[in-house]
């Protein structure tokens, strides 16, 4: 065998080991997908994702167009939903006047996302107030890090900077609500840990959309006892290993399309009820993600810490969305954060997984109206249109 065959053979002898502690995980995802086998063909099952693919619009909505430059040259693409020009005699649907007059609603995805995954809440806020979605570095239409390409490590500050990067680009001045998801929501802690004079002049609301401040090392995955010590020693070096086999692991992937169709479907929403669009989108959005950017990013999660951040926004309003079913961020880590900040607004959402702004649109999208009501944004009570829905609905039950 040759010197690269001894390789790859090596990386995938390690995925081996990983994979028995890996599949821990899958277990649940596999048996749904063995019966599906067994009653619907392959190619059916094609058939019906690509009828999906086709018959959903979700993630179709475009706006504005831009780029910006992160400090190391990355460039970080952007979309500005502006609001349309108040036609002459009609009523300002937006208190213009008021001290947040003017605000940007700046979004903040998750981890293997994309500004796409906030589909449901652009959808509604549309016309309502001036928002901004991006791609985080290495996610979407988004270049891959330069730092990477020269083997920094990703970290959760350097997250922080890009956001401050794509606001001095798309909101150099007025009022902010900055709304993050998982990863997002890291993001904008780490934002107010290295520009805490901007969280103080600007912000005005915060939503820290299923997102943790801290202890992620500690997270279970759903696993029994049993597996949880061998997923977190293998893990970290299995993703190193995979993302130096790109070509392979991409193949693997669309050979077990099934397998990590049921996972991610497991992992993302907490209902049995979603609408099948929604989680083929879900899907898509993070199949789209490269293996090797996996990899790169898997490790800054393990060090983040930002408990001490969160400080910045006690004056300010904040609402904290968690999902009682959410494996991948524990409710628990929300109800830490509402600790940290005792006056936050916390809202437990039952049946309901990681991927919330998803599996509960109007739910989430009327909390974040709610809260851009409390900053003044927009004016209370406001109809914000059809917000979408995927699954035949949720109770909502306050936390604290």
């Amino acid at each position: 065998m040759s010197e690269d065959g001894d390789v790859v053979s090596e990386n995938w002898r390690k995925a081996g080991w990983a994979g028995a502690a890996i599949g821990v995980i899958a277990a649940g995802a596999a048996a749904g997908v063995a019966v599906e086998r067994i009653t619907v063909g392959r190619g059916i099952r094609m058939k019906a994702r690509l009828a999906l693919d086709a018959a959903g619009d979700y993630g179709s909505l475009r706006g504005t167009e831009g780029a910006c430059r992160a400090e190391d040259g990355t460039e970080l693409y952007y979309e500005t939903d502006e609001l349309p020009p108040e036609p002459a005699g009609k009523k300002r649907r937006l208190r213009r006047s008021s001290p947040a007059a003017g605000t940007t609603v700046v979004f903040c995805h998750g981890y293997c996302l994309g500004q796409d995954s906030w589909h449901f809440q652009r959808a509604a806020l549309r016309g309502v107030v001036r928002a901004v979605y991006w791609d985080q570095r290495s996610h979407g239409r988004s270049a891959r890090g330069l730092a990477q390409a020269d083997g920094e490590p990703v970290t959760i500050e350097q997250l922080g900077r890009d956001l401050k990067a794509v606001i001095d680009a798309t909101a150099p001045e007025g009022p902010l609500v900055l709304v993050g998801h998982s990863m997002g929501g890291m993001t904008v802690m780490a934002l107010a840990e290295q520009f805490p004079e901007l969280v103080r002049d600007r912000v005005t609301g915060v939503a820290l959309v299923g997102t943790s401040s801290g202890r992620l090392d500690q997270v279970t995955y759903g696993l029994p006892s049993v597996g949880q010590g061998a997923v977190r020693r293998i893990l970290p070096g299995v993703l190193k290993a995979l993302g130096s086999q790109v070509e392979l692991v991409e193949k693997a992937r669309g050979a077990t399309a099934d397998l990590f169709a049921g996972m991610i479907k497991m992992y993302s929403f907490g209902s049995r009820d979603v609408d099948p669009g929604v989680a083929r989108f879900a899907e898509r959005l993070i199949e789209a993600t490269p293996i090797d950017v996996v990899a790169e990013f898997y490790p800054a999660f393990q060090a983040h810490d930002k408990t001490e951040a969160l400080q910045r926004f006690a004056d300010i309003p904040v609402t904290v969305i968690a999902g009682d079913r959410d494996m991948i961020i524990p409710a628990g880590h929300s109800v830490s954060i509402k600790e940290a900040l005792p006056a936050a607004d916390l809202v437990v959402l039952e049946n309901t997984g990681h991927l919330m702004m998803l599996e509960r649109p109007d739910i989430v999208t009327g909390l974040l109206t709610d809260l851009l009501a409390r900053t003044g944004a927009v004016p209370a009570p406001t109809n914000v249109g059809a917000h979408g829905r995927s699954t035949a609905g949720s109770t909502a039950q306050p936390g604290g």
